[in-house]
């Protein structure tokens, strides 16, 4: 079995079945016509069921082969161009290459001597970021798994300069369409259940600031303790902006750390065209990006990134075996001392490589692309009576509902636009998300490939409508 383990004896070997596996799914890719094959659940659960995993195949060529049967010919592939669900992008190849260094080396980015050069890579990329963002000399951050990752620590430095003692008395206030992870955190933090008070937006889905400040000076009379604001730059419903730069006076005023979770309008830190939409971004005392959302990174790829580098000491420990005070005495970059995780991967690694194949122009540019998409597919959501289109795209959503002209109820169209939405999923064509406005259901498109075209939203909404309408039309059938 030691001729599995990836050595200078085995190189060779490592070669030939990274080279195979390359091979098979690039011949996949090229040839994937639809996003999915519209398999489901029942279909595909029991050629999976049926391996033994107690019985290996000892050959990777036969592993392969089974791969493409359970995984590869059914996965769902974000690359094609009608994928339109999910804040999930394509891939820049200079990141898979990235990919591929790091799994191979497998360096561990908590201590020094378990990355050295990766160690001074990620501090580097952090602090181009916080460059990008403007929050000055004294800022810092760590990569992390995700945007609830990163969200959940800087909720955590935030709880932490409170300087409460009673976790009941602490307030965080976020838009109603804020990312779930917000109460999420206040829960894994201690706070109450009524912790997270939620402020109503306005039509283009963002805080309404007259309404964040009603909720200050209540707090305030209260005798509770404003702990935190989390603005949205780019919501995962709607892609909308809340006004960071009102949002940031307030949070002055009533000395309330500010966190902007850009999970989603990070890409704007790029941005050719756009980048005054993140106006105000940098008052913030903490930022989440995702890189693997608006950078083309494969997942994961994200971090925190703070104003003042002193309050990551919220999550520092040391343990003797690890990272021990003396190291900081020593000047030993130890990223585990900023991290809630110890071992991590090197994720940083797939960003500097698409920085330095194609820099943040390239970047930027595709990032530009998709928003330029949204703003076209909402001019032909706007003047098409067969939909209703929620609101004008600051990034790159588009939410909206079929409206049939025959059908007044509700609840009908609600159910037609769940049937156009599972049917379309079930037939592979094109993959589409789904929301609620209101109380209604919706659906939506996600816009992240610049390879997708206007013909091709425009093909989806007939898809769409054909299927909503044969709903619509078979439900007619039944009741008469």
């Amino acid at each position: 079995m030691r001729s599995h383990l990836l050595n200078d004896a085995t190189a060779e070997q490592y070669r030939r079945s990274v080279t195979e596996g390359v091979e098979r799914v690039a011949a996949r890719i090229a040839t994937t016509d639809r996003p999915f094959t519209g398999i489901a659940v029942d279909a595909l659960s029991p050629r999976i069921d049926e391996i033994d995993l107690d019985r290996p195949l000892h050959d990777t060529a036969a592993v392969l082969d089974e791969l493409e049967d359970v995984y590869l010919r059914d996965a769902v592939y974000f690359h094609h161009p009608r994928y339109l669900a999910h804040l999930n992008c394509p891939v820049v190849i200079p990141a898979v290459l990235g990919e591929a260094v790091l799994s191979a080396v497998n360096s561990s980015l908590d201590t020094w001597d378990q990355s050295a050069g990766g160690t001074l890579i990620e501090r580097k990329l952090i602090d181009w970021t916080t460059a990008r963002i403007g929050l000055g000399p004294a800022a810092d951050g760590v990569f992390t798994s995700g945007g609830t990752q990163s969200n959940l620590q800087a909720l955590l430095l935030a709880r932490e300069e409170a300087k409460t003692e009673n976790l009941a008395d602490l307030r965080v206030f976020a838009s109603e369409v804020s990312h779930f992870s917000v109460k999420k955190s206040a829960k894994l933090l201690g706070l109450d259940p009524d912790a997270v008070v939620s402020i109503p937006v306005d039509h283009d889905k963002r805080m309404q600031t007259v309404a964040l400040a009603r909720e200050l000076e209540r707090c305030a009379q209260d005798g509770l303790v404003p702990m935190a604001v989390v603005a949205t730059s780019g919501t995962t419903d709607f892609g909308s902006i809340d006004p960071l730069p009102e949002i940031a006076e307030l949070c002055e005023q009533y000395g309330v750390w500010m966190h902007v979770d850009a999970a989603y309008g990070c890409g704007l830190l790029a941005s050719l065209k756009y980048r005054d939409r993140l106006a105000g971004i940098e008052r913030a005392d903490s930022v989440t990006v995702d890189y693997h959302k608006s950078f083309f990174q494969p997942v994961s790829s994200s971090a925190v990134l703070v104003r003042d580098a002193a309050t990551l000491r919220h999550a520092t420990y040391h343990a003797e075996y690890l990272n021990p005070r003396r190291m900081v005495q020593e000047r030993i970059p130890n990223q585990v001392d900023k991290s809630l995780q110890t071992t991590r991967r090197f994720d940083a690694l797939k960003l500097w490589m698409t920085l330095r194949v194609m820099g943040a122009d390239g970047i930027g540019q595709l990032f530009d692309e998709v928003c330029d998409l949204a703003a076209e597919g909402w001019r032909l959501l706007a003047a098409d009576p067969r939909f209703d289109v929620v609101v004008e795209p600051s990034l790159s959503t588009l939410v909206f509902r079929y409206i049939p002209a025959a059908v007044t109820d509700p609840a009908a169209i609600d159910r037609a636009n769940l049937y156009a939405r599972k049917a379309l999923f079930a037939s592979g064509d094109a993959v589409v998300a789904g929301t609620k406005v209101a109380g209604r259901h919706y659906l939506k498109f996600t816009l992240l490939n610049p390879e997708t075209t206007t013909a091709d939203i425009a093909a989806v909404l007939d898809l769409i409508a054909g299927h909503a309408e044969q709903y619509l039309g078979e439900s007619l059938d039944r009741a008469s």
